[in-house]
Protein backbone atom coordinates (compact mmCIF):
# COMPACT_ATOMS: atom_id res chain seq x y z
CA UNK A 1 0.00 0.00 0.00
CA UNK A 2 0.81 3.88 0.26
CA UNK A 3 3.24 3.34 3.24
CA UNK A 4 5.13 0.75 1.31
CA UNK A 5 5.59 3.29 -1.46
CA UNK A 6 6.94 5.72 0.94
CA UNK A 7 9.59 3.98 2.63
CA UNK A 8 10.56 2.27 -0.89
CA UNK A 9 11.08 6.08 -2.25
CA UNK A 10 12.73 7.11 0.79
CA UNK A 11 15.10 4.11 0.57
CA UNK A 12 16.21 5.52 -2.55
CA UNK A 13 16.55 9.30 -1.54
CA UNK A 14 19.99 8.90 -3.72
CA UNK A 15 18.03 9.40 -7.07
CA UNK A 16 14.48 9.59 -5.71
CA UNK A 17 12.47 12.66 -4.26
CA UNK A 18 9.65 12.07 -1.78
CA UNK A 19 6.98 14.09 -0.76
CA UNK A 20 5.18 12.16 1.87
CA UNK A 21 3.10 15.86 3.08
CA UNK A 22 1.04 18.69 1.31
CA UNK A 23 3.18 20.93 3.70
CA UNK A 24 6.25 20.22 1.45
CA UNK A 25 4.70 20.80 -2.02
CA UNK A 26 5.74 24.66 -1.79
CA UNK A 27 9.29 24.00 -0.69
CA UNK A 28 10.19 21.36 -3.84
CA UNK A 29 8.32 23.85 -6.12
CA UNK A 30 10.63 26.72 -4.89
CA UNK A 31 13.76 24.38 -4.98
CA UNK A 32 12.88 23.40 -8.65
CA UNK A 33 12.26 26.54 -10.09
CA UNK A 34 15.77 28.01 -8.65
CA UNK A 35 17.83 25.12 -9.48
CA UNK A 36 16.58 24.50 -12.81
CA UNK A 37 14.72 21.51 -12.24
CA UNK A 38 16.97 20.08 -10.28
CA UNK A 39 17.57 18.78 -6.44
CA UNK A 40 20.61 18.48 -4.49
CA UNK A 41 21.53 15.24 -2.56
CA UNK A 42 21.17 16.99 0.74
CA UNK A 43 17.40 18.24 0.07
CA UNK A 44 16.20 14.38 -1.30
CA UNK A 45 17.43 13.51 1.88
CA UNK A 46 15.73 15.71 4.12
CA UNK A 47 12.69 14.89 1.95
CA UNK A 48 13.46 11.16 2.98
CA UNK A 49 13.91 12.04 6.87
CA UNK A 50 10.39 13.65 6.30
CA UNK A 51 9.06 10.34 5.18
CA UNK A 52 10.41 7.92 7.71
CA UNK A 53 8.95 10.24 10.24
CA UNK A 54 5.32 9.99 8.45
CA UNK A 55 6.01 6.22 8.48
CA UNK A 56 7.04 6.32 12.16
CA UNK A 57 3.87 7.53 12.92
CA UNK A 58 1.93 5.49 11.11
CA UNK A 59 3.44 2.01 12.66
CA UNK A 60 3.43 4.05 16.18
CA UNK A 61 -0.20 4.58 15.84
CA UNK A 62 -0.90 1.14 14.97
CA UNK A 63 1.12 -0.41 17.87
CA UNK A 64 -0.76 1.76 20.18
CA UNK A 65 -4.27 0.37 18.94
CA UNK A 66 -3.09 -2.80 19.52
CA UNK A 67 -1.05 -2.19 22.75
CA UNK A 68 -4.49 -0.98 23.97
CA UNK A 69 -2.49 1.11 26.93
CA UNK A 70 -0.84 -2.48 28.46
CA UNK A 71 2.24 -2.04 30.22
CA UNK A 72 5.02 -3.05 28.09
CA UNK A 73 8.71 -3.45 28.58
CA UNK A 74 8.85 -0.30 25.70
CA UNK A 75 7.57 3.02 25.15
CA UNK A 76 6.77 4.45 21.95
CA UNK A 77 5.58 7.87 21.27
CA UNK A 78 4.99 9.70 18.01
CA UNK A 79 3.20 13.47 17.77
CA UNK A 80 3.26 14.25 14.26
CA UNK A 81 2.47 18.00 14.74
CA UNK A 82 5.60 20.28 16.75
CA UNK A 83 5.80 23.85 17.48
CA UNK A 84 8.99 25.91 17.89
CA UNK A 85 8.53 28.04 21.22
CA UNK A 86 10.14 31.51 21.59
CA UNK A 87 12.30 29.63 24.83
CA UNK A 88 12.19 27.50 27.32
CA UNK A 89 11.69 27.68 30.78
CA UNK A 90 14.36 30.00 30.30
CA UNK A 91 15.73 32.32 27.71
CA UNK A 92 19.07 29.88 27.55
CA UNK A 93 17.13 26.57 27.12
CA UNK A 94 15.38 25.80 23.52
CA UNK A 95 11.81 24.58 23.76
CA UNK A 96 9.11 22.42 21.34
CA UNK A 97 5.91 21.83 22.09
CA UNK A 98 4.64 18.59 20.26
CA UNK A 99 0.85 18.19 19.81
CA UNK A 100 -1.91 20.02 18.14
CA UNK A 101 -2.36 23.59 19.99
CA UNK A 102 -5.68 24.76 17.45
CA UNK A 103 -6.66 21.26 18.12
CA UNK A 104 -6.98 22.36 21.62
CA UNK A 105 -7.89 25.90 21.65
CA UNK A 106 -8.61 28.54 19.29
CA UNK A 107 -6.46 31.71 19.30
CA UNK A 108 -8.88 34.56 19.77
CA UNK A 109 -5.97 37.02 20.44
CA UNK A 110 -2.17 37.92 21.64
CA UNK A 111 1.07 36.44 20.74
CA UNK A 112 2.80 32.81 20.69
CA UNK A 113 2.45 30.78 23.92
CA UNK A 114 5.41 30.40 25.91
CA UNK A 115 6.64 27.27 27.18
CA UNK A 116 5.79 28.50 30.52
CA UNK A 117 2.48 29.63 29.52
CA UNK A 118 1.90 26.13 27.95
CA UNK A 119 2.71 24.73 31.88
CA UNK A 120 0.14 26.79 33.49
CA UNK A 121 -2.46 26.61 30.70
CA UNK A 122 -1.93 22.82 31.26
CA UNK A 123 -2.65 23.16 35.17
CA UNK A 124 -5.14 25.98 34.59
CA UNK A 125 -7.23 23.23 32.69
CA UNK A 126 -6.37 20.63 35.05
CA UNK A 127 -7.97 22.49 37.80
CA UNK A 128 -11.00 24.05 36.29
CA UNK A 129 -12.24 20.65 35.08
CA UNK A 130 -12.69 20.14 38.66
CA UNK A 131 -15.47 22.37 39.03
CA UNK A 132 -19.43 22.22 37.73
CA UNK A 133 -20.91 25.74 39.11
CA UNK A 134 -19.71 29.00 37.74
CA UNK A 135 -15.77 29.00 38.43
CA UNK A 136 -13.39 31.31 38.26
CA UNK A 137 -9.19 30.06 38.56
CA UNK A 138 -5.94 32.72 38.72
CA UNK A 139 -2.63 30.21 38.27
CA UNK A 140 0.82 31.40 39.20
CA UNK A 141 3.83 28.94 38.05
CA UNK A 142 1.22 26.23 38.44
CA UNK A 143 -0.18 26.79 41.62
CA UNK A 144 -3.77 28.48 42.49
CA UNK A 145 -3.69 31.73 44.14
CA UNK A 146 -7.35 32.40 43.65
CA UNK A 147 -10.48 30.39 42.87
CA UNK A 148 -14.31 31.22 43.69
CA UNK A 149 -17.58 29.52 42.72
CA UNK A 150 -20.55 31.70 42.88
CA UNK A 151 -23.56 32.34 41.45
CA UNK A 152 -22.49 33.98 38.05
CA UNK A 153 -18.77 33.89 36.67
CA UNK A 154 -18.40 37.52 37.00
CA UNK A 155 -18.76 37.22 40.85
CA UNK A 156 -16.70 34.13 40.74
CA UNK A 157 -13.79 36.27 38.89
CA UNK A 158 -14.17 39.00 41.56
CA UNK A 159 -14.16 36.75 44.68
CA UNK A 160 -11.18 34.74 42.84
CA UNK A 161 -9.12 37.89 42.46
CA UNK A 162 -9.58 39.00 46.39
CA UNK A 163 -7.68 35.87 47.34
CA UNK A 164 -4.35 37.14 46.55
CA UNK A 165 -4.97 40.35 43.92
CA UNK A 166 -0.66 40.66 44.65
CA UNK A 167 0.62 37.05 42.92
CA UNK A 168 -2.83 37.49 40.32
CA UNK A 169 -0.67 39.79 38.42
CA UNK A 170 0.58 38.31 35.44
CA UNK A 171 -1.20 34.97 35.92
CA UNK A 172 -2.88 32.81 33.71
CA UNK A 173 -6.70 32.95 34.03
CA UNK A 174 -9.74 30.12 33.54
CA UNK A 175 -13.56 30.24 33.50
CA UNK A 176 -15.95 27.42 32.85
CA UNK A 177 -19.08 29.79 32.12
CA UNK A 178 -19.05 31.99 28.52
CA UNK A 179 -16.97 35.86 29.71
CA UNK A 180 -19.63 38.68 29.00
CA UNK A 181 -19.08 42.39 28.62
CA UNK A 182 -19.16 43.22 32.31
CA UNK A 183 -16.93 40.66 33.53
CA UNK A 184 -14.83 41.06 30.39
CA UNK A 185 -14.89 44.58 31.45
CA UNK A 186 -13.44 43.97 35.53
CA UNK A 187 -10.94 41.04 34.16
CA UNK A 188 -9.33 44.30 31.57
CA UNK A 189 -8.29 45.95 35.06
CA UNK A 190 -5.56 43.41 35.83
CA UNK A 191 -2.32 42.60 33.77
CA UNK A 192 -2.38 38.71 32.78
CA UNK A 193 -0.61 36.91 30.82
CA UNK A 194 -3.15 34.52 29.19
CA UNK A 195 -7.46 34.02 29.26
CA UNK A 196 -8.79 31.02 28.67
CA UNK A 197 -12.88 30.48 28.76
CA UNK A 198 -14.69 28.17 26.84
CA UNK A 199 -16.77 31.01 24.56
CA UNK A 200 -17.18 35.14 24.59
CA UNK A 201 -19.28 37.62 23.81
CA UNK A 202 -17.92 39.40 20.62
CA UNK A 203 -17.88 42.44 22.84
CA UNK A 204 -15.50 41.14 25.36
CA UNK A 205 -13.07 39.89 23.00
CA UNK A 206 -12.95 43.14 21.37
CA UNK A 207 -12.02 45.03 24.57
CA UNK A 208 -9.20 42.81 24.91
CA UNK A 209 -7.73 42.99 21.39
CA UNK A 210 -6.75 46.41 22.51
CA UNK A 211 -3.74 44.75 24.32
CA UNK A 212 -2.18 43.21 21.18
CA UNK A 213 0.06 40.64 23.50
CA UNK A 214 -2.56 39.66 25.57
CA UNK A 215 -3.47 35.59 24.93
CA UNK A 216 -7.05 35.01 25.13
CA UNK A 217 -8.10 31.87 24.43
CA UNK A 218 -11.53 29.95 23.59
CA UNK A 219 -11.12 26.08 24.63
CA UNK A 220 -12.49 23.33 22.16
CA UNK A 221 -13.87 20.00 23.59
CA UNK A 222 -10.98 17.93 23.05
CA UNK A 223 -10.20 14.46 24.81
CA UNK A 224 -7.07 14.77 27.05
CA UNK A 225 -4.96 11.85 27.59
CA UNK A 226 -5.10 10.12 31.04
CA UNK A 227 -1.59 9.44 31.09
CA UNK A 228 1.34 11.27 32.46
CA UNK A 229 4.69 10.90 31.52
CA UNK A 230 7.88 12.67 32.08
CA UNK A 231 11.62 12.37 31.08
CA UNK A 232 14.33 11.51 33.81
CA UNK A 233 17.42 10.35 34.32
CA UNK A 234 18.51 8.50 31.18
CA UNK A 235 14.47 7.23 30.77
CA UNK A 236 10.63 8.28 30.62
CA UNK A 237 8.19 7.36 33.67
CA UNK A 238 4.79 7.07 32.61
CA UNK A 239 1.82 7.15 35.26
CA UNK A 240 -2.17 7.27 35.41
CA UNK A 241 -3.48 11.23 36.00
CA UNK A 242 -4.89 11.65 39.45
CA UNK A 243 -8.20 11.77 38.26
CA UNK A 244 -9.93 10.87 41.57
CA UNK A 245 -11.34 13.58 44.01
CA UNK A 246 -13.30 12.56 46.90
CA UNK A 247 -16.43 14.08 47.74
CA UNK A 248 -18.42 13.96 51.04
CA UNK A 249 -19.67 10.30 50.68
CA UNK A 250 -15.77 8.95 50.98
CA UNK A 251 -15.24 11.79 53.64
CA UNK A 252 -14.92 9.60 56.82
CA UNK A 253 -15.11 11.25 60.17
CA UNK A 254 -12.77 10.61 63.10
CA UNK A 255 -13.86 13.27 65.85
CA UNK A 256 -16.19 13.46 68.28
CA UNK A 257 -17.85 16.79 66.40
CA UNK A 258 -18.72 15.99 62.68
CA UNK A 259 -18.78 18.58 59.98
CA UNK A 260 -21.41 20.92 59.00
CA UNK A 261 -23.20 20.60 55.84
CA UNK A 262 -21.25 23.95 54.87
CA UNK A 263 -17.96 22.69 56.04
CA UNK A 264 -18.39 19.48 54.13
CA UNK A 265 -19.24 21.37 50.95
CA UNK A 266 -15.75 23.69 51.66
CA UNK A 267 -13.46 20.64 52.40
CA UNK A 268 -14.93 19.15 48.89
CA UNK A 269 -14.30 22.13 47.45
CA UNK A 270 -10.94 22.85 49.56
CA UNK A 271 -9.70 18.96 48.41
CA UNK A 272 -10.06 19.68 44.41
CA UNK A 273 -7.71 22.98 45.24
CA UNK A 274 -5.08 21.11 46.89
CA UNK A 275 -4.83 18.23 44.29
CA UNK A 276 -3.73 20.67 42.23
CA UNK A 277 -1.13 22.44 44.27
CA UNK A 278 2.66 21.42 44.62
CA UNK A 279 3.66 19.66 47.91
CA UNK A 280 3.22 19.89 50.62
CA UNK A 281 0.55 22.06 50.71
CA UNK A 282 -2.59 23.24 53.05
CA UNK A 283 -5.21 25.10 51.78
CA UNK A 284 -8.10 27.54 52.96
CA UNK A 285 -11.72 28.24 52.33
CA UNK A 286 -14.58 29.48 53.10
CA UNK A 287 -18.08 29.79 51.41
CA UNK A 288 -16.50 28.33 48.16
CA UNK A 289 -13.39 30.69 47.97
CA UNK A 290 -9.91 29.97 48.49
CA UNK A 291 -8.77 32.33 51.31
CA UNK A 292 -4.90 31.22 51.00
CA UNK A 293 -2.46 28.30 50.78
CA UNK A 294 0.31 27.29 51.41
CA UNK A 295 2.57 26.17 48.57
CA UNK A 296 5.43 23.55 47.56
CA UNK A 297 6.68 23.49 51.32
CA UNK A 298 9.50 20.62 52.19
CA UNK A 299 7.92 20.16 55.54
CA UNK A 300 4.15 19.98 56.42
CA UNK A 301 3.81 22.62 59.15
CA UNK A 302 5.87 25.24 57.28
CA UNK A 303 2.93 24.49 54.45
CA UNK A 304 0.57 25.98 57.27
CA UNK A 305 2.19 28.63 58.72
CA UNK A 306 2.93 30.23 55.24
CA UNK A 307 -0.61 29.71 54.49
CA UNK A 308 -1.81 31.53 58.04
CA UNK A 309 0.68 34.57 56.66
CA UNK A 310 -1.24 34.79 53.40
CA UNK A 311 -5.01 34.72 54.93
CA UNK A 312 -3.55 37.60 57.46
CA UNK A 313 -1.53 39.47 55.01
CA UNK A 314 -4.90 39.94 53.00
CA UNK A 315 -7.72 40.39 55.75
CA UNK A 316 -9.09 37.03 55.92
CA UNK A 317 -10.65 36.09 58.85
CA UNK A 318 -9.83 32.62 59.13
CA UNK A 319 -13.06 31.84 61.73
CA UNK A 320 -14.88 29.21 60.40
CA UNK A 321 -13.22 28.10 57.46
CA UNK A 322 -11.94 25.12 56.85
CA UNK A 323 -8.24 23.50 55.87
CA UNK A 324 -7.13 20.77 53.72
CA UNK A 325 -4.03 18.79 53.66
CA UNK A 326 -2.98 16.66 50.35
CA UNK A 327 -1.04 14.32 52.61
CA UNK A 328 -1.33 12.81 56.29
CA UNK A 329 -0.20 15.48 59.53
CA UNK A 330 3.24 13.46 61.18
CA UNK A 331 2.49 14.96 63.98
CA UNK A 332 -0.32 17.29 65.82
CA UNK A 333 0.94 20.18 65.78
CA UNK A 334 -0.53 21.17 62.76
CA UNK A 335 -3.94 20.47 63.68
CA UNK A 336 -3.15 22.39 67.07
CA UNK A 337 -1.89 25.93 65.02
CA UNK A 338 -4.76 25.66 62.53
CA UNK A 339 -7.25 25.78 65.54
CA UNK A 340 -5.83 28.35 67.20
CA UNK A 341 -6.14 29.85 64.08
CA UNK A 342 -9.76 29.42 63.74
CA UNK A 343 -9.89 26.47 61.58
CA UNK A 344 -12.86 24.30 62.48
CA UNK A 345 -12.62 21.61 60.12
CA UNK A 346 -9.71 19.56 58.67
CA UNK A 347 -9.37 17.01 55.72
CA UNK A 348 -6.59 15.18 55.40
CA UNK A 349 -5.82 11.41 53.96
CA UNK A 350 -4.67 9.82 56.97
CA UNK A 351 -2.11 6.72 57.45
CA UNK A 352 0.37 7.67 59.93
CA UNK A 353 1.37 5.93 61.96
CA UNK A 354 0.74 9.15 64.57
CA UNK A 355 -3.10 9.86 63.05
CA UNK A 356 -4.37 9.64 66.86
CA UNK A 357 -2.14 12.23 67.84
CA UNK A 358 -3.62 14.14 65.59
CA UNK A 359 -7.58 13.01 66.06
CA UNK A 360 -7.11 13.41 69.79
CA UNK A 361 -5.69 17.35 69.13
CA UNK A 362 -8.71 17.97 67.25
CA UNK A 363 -10.83 16.27 70.01
CA UNK A 364 -9.07 18.82 72.27
CA UNK A 365 -9.91 21.95 70.63
CA UNK A 366 -13.18 20.62 69.32
CA UNK A 367 -12.92 20.77 65.36
CA UNK A 368 -13.83 18.60 63.10
CA UNK A 369 -11.44 16.02 60.95
CA UNK A 370 -12.59 13.62 58.03
CA UNK A 371 -10.21 11.26 56.51
CA UNK A 372 -10.22 10.29 53.14
CA UNK A 373 -7.82 7.88 52.79
CA UNK A 374 -6.66 9.25 49.38
CA UNK A 375 -3.12 11.41 49.33
CA UNK A 376 -2.67 13.89 46.30
CA UNK A 377 0.85 14.58 46.30
CA UNK A 378 2.05 16.51 43.48
CA UNK A 379 5.60 17.32 42.36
Amino acid sequence: GGISLIRAAAKNFNDVVILASKDDYATLQQQLEDQNGETTLAQRKAYAKNAFHTSSNYDTAIFNYFNNEEPLNVFKQSISKSQTLRYGENPHQQGVYYGDLDAMFTKLNGKELSYNNLVDVDAAVALIDEFEDPTFAILKHTNACGVASKNSILEAWNVALACDPVSAFGGVLIANREIDLATATEINKLFFEVLIAPSYQPEAVELFKAKKNRVILQRNDVELSKKQFKTLLNGVIEQDKDLIIEGPDQMKPVTDKTPTDQELKDLYFANKIVKHTKSNTIVFVKDDQLLSSGVGQTSRVDALKQAIVKAEAFNFDLKGSVMASDAFFPFPDCVEIAAEAGITAVLQPGGSIKDADSINMANEKGIAMVTTGIRHFKH
